[in-house]
């Protein structure tokens, strides 16, 4: 059993939290919202980001940061990738040799950096660290049912030993050393799906979708590379597994943004609606930028990017990549 502070209560956030409690690990939730602490604490749900999960009887919730870390093995960040720079701010400031782990996906706005990035700022070079990424929606993870999913840290003894630490018979964890690759992996995917989302809302149909994800992991690889990350990570649970579940399963919502983009809808009325963040929207800017830098050629991502600006119709983009000048497969 581990001692586990779970720093975000969104629905990966309490998931994960739930999860780990059924399993007998001793887990404290915490947010800095009072509020929505106080709303779960009442009702012993997270009505607001994952209504209807019971939360386990052991699962302490609280928004005193203190209480969640103070006597922690393991502080675990899922919070959105804009909350991550505070809270590993917080944990370096007050409790500096805490192991840390982060389940958010994407590049910070503004600085373009990936999590583990971030994390060097603040982390001292012996502190443990390392990403907890791969395909996983909530939901399923919320309901008990199986899930398999990466833990990458540039030390691989260090994510050998929290993935026996953390395994239990309803999440499989892997260890992978490539940070760099998973964090890639699952930052660009969320792009890919709004992609696959305007291919399946315009009725494109599957084969389009099959050479959209196929492509698109492509795209993934050949970032991952330019940015020290391997290729073989992106095959994995981390690339591939990420890009399909993403792109296909209905509980996506960056893929949820694709298909209403499809119909015609605004952004701002999308993202209203859906009430939860989907980092694809606010990944794209910042993957083109990096891809720009090192030369890497994305058009996939581009295209999405000029659609989300709305210097492109969904329609009009999809027949603007089909009509590439013809390449070889790479």
């Amino acid at each position: 059993m581990s001692r586990i502070a779970v720093l975000g209560a969104g629905a990966w956030g309490t998931a994960l939290a739930n999860s780990y409690a059924v399993a007998d690990h001793a887990v404290v939730l915490w947010s800095i919202e009072s509020d929505h602490i106080a709303e779960m604490c009442a009702e012993r749900q997270n009505r607001r980001y994952l209504p209807g999960l019971a939360l386990h009887e052991a699962l302490r919730v609280t928004g005193e940061f203190a209480e969640a870390c103070a006597d922690a093995e393991l502080a675990l960040i899922v919070t959105p990738v804009a909350g991550l720079r505070p809270t590993l701010k917080r944990i370096a400031t007050e409790y500096p040799e805490l192991p840390v782990l982060w389940a958010c996906k994407g590049f910070e706005a503004g600085t373009g950096k990936l999590p583990h990035e971030v994390a060097a700022e603040y982390l001292a070079p012996a502190t443990g660290r390392g990403a907890l990424t791969g395909p996983s929606f909530a939901q399923e993870v919320a309901m008990g049912l199986p899930c398999a999913i990466t833990l990458a840290s540039p030390e691989i003894a260090f994510a050998r030993h929290w993935v026996a630490k953390l395994m239990h018979p309803r999440l499989r964890l892997y260890a992978n050393d490539d940070i760099v690759g998973a964090e890639i992996g699952g930052a660009v995917k969320n792009v890919l799906a709004i992609a696959a989302g305007i291919s399946d809302g315009l009725g494109f149909g599957l084969n389009a979708r099959a050479a959209l994800v196929t492509r698109g992991l492509a795209e993934i690889a050949r970032l991952s590379e330019a940015l020290g990350g391997r290729r073989d990570t992106l095959m994995g649970l981390a690339g591939m597994g990420d890009l399909i579940l993403t792109s296909t399963g209905d509980l996506s919502r960056n893929r949820r943004v694709g298909l209403a983009l499809a119909e015609g809808r605004s952004l701002p009325e999308i993202l209203a609606e859906l009430g939860h963040v989907a980092e694809g929207v606010l990944t794209t800017e910042t993957v083109v930028q990096r891809a720009a830098k090192l030369g890497v050629d994305m058009p996939i991502t581009h295209a999405v990017q000029e659609v989300l600006c709305g210097r492109l119709k969904p329609r009009d983009a999809v027949e603007q990549l089909m009509t590439r000048e013809a390449k070889l497969e790479n």
